[in-house]
């Protein structure tokens, strides 16, 4: 709970500055708090710290709420702009999949911004496999945007 504010200012920079959420207005932290209260033993959140400073967080999330869709969970990576390109996603990544492994997960799914070369780059390296783009979903600073899906089958796990 210590992290939510470091997690908290990763996020509202990505709202502020990128398409890789499509959060429009940055989060506060009670918001945040709350938000936080859904992750635990079942849904994996973790964070990298560099030096001591929390510089990213990954998680794996409830997919969709019927229950038919428990046994798949969607992934989310966040890292701090000051520490993108030094591998920290790569790391959360990796470590968050052997966790979604361990707890018996079937699939894990992610939604990427088009556009986002770096991320979809870190999820081919992982083998997931792009399986279908909805067109123009998202309006954000002005523009359409499209969302590409990407999945993984845990019994396919390789390390990058």
């Amino acid at each position: 709970e210590e992290d939510v504010p470091a997690i908290l200012r990763i996020y509202n920079y990505s709202i502020e500055t990128s398409a890789a959420t499509f959060d429009l207005e940055p989060q506060t932290l009670e918001y945040r708090l709350e938000w936080f209260s859904h992750y635990g033993d079942h849904y994996p959140l973790i964070v990298a710290e560099w030096e001591g400073i929390t510089v990213g967080y990954s998680s794996l999330s409830q997919f969709r709420t019927k229950p038919a869709y428990d046994p798949t969970v969607e992934l989310s990576v966040y890292i701090d702009e000051a520490y993108q390109g030094k591998g920290i996603g790569n790391r959360l990544v990796e470590e968050m999949l052997a966790r979604g492994k361990a707890l018996g997960f079937h699939s894990v799914i992610s939604g990427i911004t088009a556009g986002n070369e770096v991320s979809v780059k870190m999820h081919d390296k992982f083998g997931f496999r792009l399986i279908g783009s909805f067109k123009e979903v998202g309006m954000k600073f002005g523009k359409w945007h499209d969302v590409l899906f990407y999945q993984l089958f845990f019994d396919e796990l390789q390390k990058p």
